[in-house]
């Protein structure tokens, strides 16, 4: 076989089908019949400079995948198979690998590159391989050019696939060192610069101890800094994204070079290319999020010792920094508005001037206004989009109180823009421009409000007539319309939309109707709108909303009539069912939430049901996703009426915990489970076995991704809930899980935020089991089945309590457990609580909490801790 690997490599990229699935085969049957030897083949194969091209870059992507992939399980399977393989031949084809690091084809040596640094992810973790790193830099000093091109590729991807922590010091320094010799301007070869700048941006995250070294950060930033002067493109660009990357990782220690990186970022900006220029602009926002994340870490509290001061480099470099931004609003391109990942140099300008914005607040407001007033009424359309995009771009940040005044003069003339301007581009900053102002002035909690009785019904009246205009001004439009409904969310009735309601929904309807609906997402924007204005609607417009139902429901059974459809044709369709559940979901939300509206909008739900019956049937995820929680809204509007349903349901809410590829699925129909049983309560148990059954096996699963994990937990207290003692028959299986996983979220110590953000999910999962337990138990003579539990749950809220990171969640919902042990176990938990290491002070420190909730929660705890007690 190794013989004609070349030939089956070459065939496996045949255009001829046949041919293709037969070299597939035969690969898969050499790699389960002999791995050692086929890894060897494919290793041979890239590094002979003999075999073609297109066979060495398969054999090396082959060789590649074997080694890592997306999934984590399938990850972790890859490394144990490569870590148990013979060590013999795991170190030749080491040695062909780094061989093929001097072979004159490009694509060999760049895949090479990349299979090196897999295998490094791998063994250098476990402390082998330790020549690489020293071999590696022997090649730098080689000649020809191309090997330490190579090499120096090699290092990057070996610095982006290892963590830090396994390189000690001594080798971080020595990578850092040929790196940064080979950015230095004396290498002639551009190649070798370039992929040398690329390997310091990998490499930034190893230079903690040298970014800490005066004398060394001056020597790497002179370098970076130069690099961005360089002749060749990419250089200056590899070069400014290692600035940008710089500017968020060593924040604190770029105060001396800041006017230096202002020079040459303004140059840049001014003259330069435009993916060096959008770099140049990259550095700025970066430096914005740092200042935003500091000040707002430290909410204006100045005292608080922050881990990073904030050196207030944006409030410094405003009145230069601001004029060359609003230059490059005025860069714009023809066919921006169209293309939906459009991205250029008057946009990048744009989004660095609204988070300037949101960082030095009022401050930008009169550097910013001469520009729009000089602009906005100019014959150029450049000129009047540029002013128009200055002025939203700045509308979150300053207060309300210094944007006020400005839009309410600016108001009228932009409605009047909106209807008349003759350049669709200015038309759709302008819609976009709206929508901001009412998305950050408009609202029931500020003092003087922009949108008075007075011009609300200009206000509708334009940006309805704008939902007829071209495809991305109507959804600019669209946006517009959202924002204004949502400030009116908590007025109460009467609403200032009520007059208008029926005539925006149909203007509404008639946009998702529209022939380019497709276009510049103008259907979905929308959709996204009709649920806002539902959402945000009042009893008096209910009728208007049960008008609606039926409407819906039509669009919806037209989607599904339509089946054979071509397949571009049948993911469109797809998404506009996910529209039409999410748009169902909200009236059944907003209908099935009061009593009067509830009962009128039975008449509906047995039709309802069957459409999204229908809808699981079309197997696609976005739309399982959006047809569950549809179901969910359902479940509760129904209440116990909803187990008529569920001998039909039942089987897509087993197919939906089954999906462990689509987790997302999952998870909302894990959600939905909790629905049903908060809806049909004791009526859900001739289905709990299933279910029981098919959650056990989620949590047991390594494929099924950790997110879904604390749902399910959650999920087992609502189940627990719902059908009380009879729960009994579970408690074997569900109990020693629920304490497992709490043995395992208890202690986070040294782990990331991440970590801990999501310990701290697991754990209010975990306690929301236990409580919904405890509680279904209450009363019943079997509750004394939990009392063996009942040491441990103590024991993890402990625990809990000494690791001193619950977030107030988890806190409110921990001390509640401690409330339903005493509650449902009585003198039976009193004792333990009373021996318990930490309860009284948990206790006391949730009664005197600022959070009312938790403080409530702690009050019922102590009553029911002191029953327990006294008994």
């Amino acid at each position: 076989m190794a013989m004609e690997v070349t030939q089956v490599l070459l065939n496996a990229q045949s255009i001829d089908g046949n041919v293709r699935k037969h070299a597939e085969e035969s690969l898969k049957q050499f790699q389960d019949q002999n791995l050692p030897s086929f890894l060897l083949s494919l290793s041979g194969e890239l590094a002979n400079d003999d075999k073609p091209v297109d066979s060495r870059k398969l054999a090396g992507l082959i060789l590649k995948n074997a080694l890592d992939a997306k999934e984590q399980h399938r990850k972790l399977e890859l490394v144990q198979r490569w870590l148990t393989l013979d060590n013999n031949v795991k170190s030749q084809i080491k040695t062909v690998l780094l061989k093929t690091l001097t072979s004159a084809a490009f694509d060999a040596r760049s895949t090479a590159s990349q299979v090196i640094a897999k295998i490094a992810a791998i063994e250098l973790p476990q402390k082998q391989w330790p020549e690489l790193i020293g071999s590696l830099l022997s090649n730098i000093n080689q000649l020809p050019a191309h090997v330490k091109q190579a090499t120096l590729d090699t290092l990057g991807y070996l610095c982006e696939e290892v963590s830090p922590d396994v390189v000690d010091q001594d080798q971080v320094n020595k990578i850092l060192t040929a790196v940064v010799q080979g950015m230095n301007a004396s290498e002639a070869n551009n190649d070798v610069r370039l992929a040398a700048t690329r390997a310091l941006y990998n490499a930034l995250g190893f230079a903690q101890a040298n970014f800490s070294n005066d004398m060394e950060r001056d020597y790497i930033m002179r370098v970076v800094c130069e690099a961005t002067l360089s002749s060749e493109m990419k250089i200056r660009q590899a070069a400014f994204e290692c600035l940008v990357s710089i500017s968020s990782m060593y924040y604190e220690k770029l105060a001396p070079y800041m006017q230096d990186i202002f020079n040459i970022t303004a140059k840049a900006v001014k003259e330069d290319d435009e993916p060096v220029a959008l770099q140049a602009i990259e550095f700025w926002s970066s430096i914005c999020d740092e200042e935003i994340d500091i000040l707002e870490e430290y909410a204006g509290d100045l005292t608080a010792d922050s881990d990073v001061p904030c050196f207030y480099f944006i409030k410094q470099a405003l009145p230069a920094l601001v004029p060359m931004l609003l230059e490059t609003l005025l860069k714009q391109e023809e066919d921006q508005d169209q293309d939906e990942g459009a991205w250029n140099i008057a946009m990048a300008g744009g989004t660095c001037l609204g988070l300037i914005a949101r960082t030095v607040g009022d401050d930008i407001v009169p550097l910013v206004m001469p520009f729009i007033e000089e602009n906005i009424t100019k014959p150029d359309w450049r000129q009047r989009e540029a002013a128009t995009y200055a002025f939203g771009s700045i509308l979150e940040g300053p207060s309300p109180d210094k944007l006020t005044p400005i839009v309410n003069v600016a108001l009228n003339f932009m409605l009047s823009a909106l209807t008349k301007d003759p350049n669709s581009h200015v038309k759709d900053t302008t819609a976009w421009t709206l929508g901001r102002i009412f998305e950050f002035l408009h609202g029931a909690t500020l003092d003087s409000p922009i949108i008075t009785q007075e011009n609300c019904q200009q206000i509708i009246t334009v940006l309805l007539e704008s939902m007829k205009d071209v495809p991305n001004v109507a959804e600019k439009a669209c946006g517009a319309l959202y924002f204004l409904a949502q400030g009116y969310e908590d007025v109460g009735s009467p609403s200032p939309l009520t007059p208008f309601f029926q005539e925006i929904v149909q203007s509404l309807l008639t946009a998702t109707h529209r022939e380019d609906a497709g276009e510049s997402r103008l259907r979905t924007a929308a959709y996204e709108t009709l649920n806002e204005v539902v959402r945000c609607s009042t009893d008096e417009t209910a009728p208007m909303v049960f008008r609606l139902i039926p409407v819906i429901m039509t669009e919806l059974h037209k989607t599904l009539e339509g089946q054979k459809l071509p397949p571009d044709n049948r993911e469109k369709q797809g998404e506009l069912q996910g529209l039409l559940c999410g748009c169902l979901q909200v009236i059944i939300q907003k209908l099935g939430s009061s009593e009067p509206t509830k009962h009128v909008f039975a008449q509906y739900a047995d039709q309802i049901m069957g459409l999204f019956l229908r809808v699981f049937a079309c197997r696609s995820a976005t739309v399982h996703e959006e047809a569950m929680l549809a179901i969910g809204a359902l479940a509760y509007a129904a209440g116990p009426d909803f187990a008529k349903y569920m001998p039909e349901f039942y089987k897509y809410l087993e197919m939906g915990l089954q999906n462990f590829e689509e987790y997302q699925v999952c998870a909302v129909t894990v959600g939905v489970v909790g629905d049903i049983c908060r809806a049909m309560e004791d009526k859900v148990l001739p289905y709990c076995d299933g279910i029981m059954t098919q959650l056990l096996k989620d949590l047991s699963s390594n494929q099924l991704h950790r997110s879904v994990k604390p749902p399910i937990f959650s999920c087992f207290g609502d189940i627990a809930l719902a059908i009380g003692e009879n729960f009994e028959k579970y408690l074997m299986y569900a109990m020693p899980m629920l304490q497992s996983a709490a043995e395992l979220s208890a202690h986070t110590a040294g782990a990331d935020d991440e970590m801990i953000e999501y310990a701290n999910s697991l754990r209010n999962g975990i306690l929301e089991a236990y409580s919904g337990i405890l509680q279904g138990f209450k009363n019943s003579p079997k509750a004394q089945l939990l009392i063996p539990y009942a040491p441990h749950i103590v024991q993890f809220l402990d625990s809990l309590y000494m690791e001193k990171d619950m977030d107030d969640i988890v806190m409110k919902t921990a001390i509640g457990v401690l409330g339903d042990l005493a509650d449902t176990l009585g003198s039976n938990a009193g004792s333990l609580i009373q021996q318990s290491l930490s309860s009284k002070d948990f206790l006391n420190e949730c009664l005197s909490s600022e959070d009312h909730m938790i403080k409530e929660s702690a009050e019922w705890a102590k009553l029911a801790i002191s029953r327990a007690i006294s008994v």
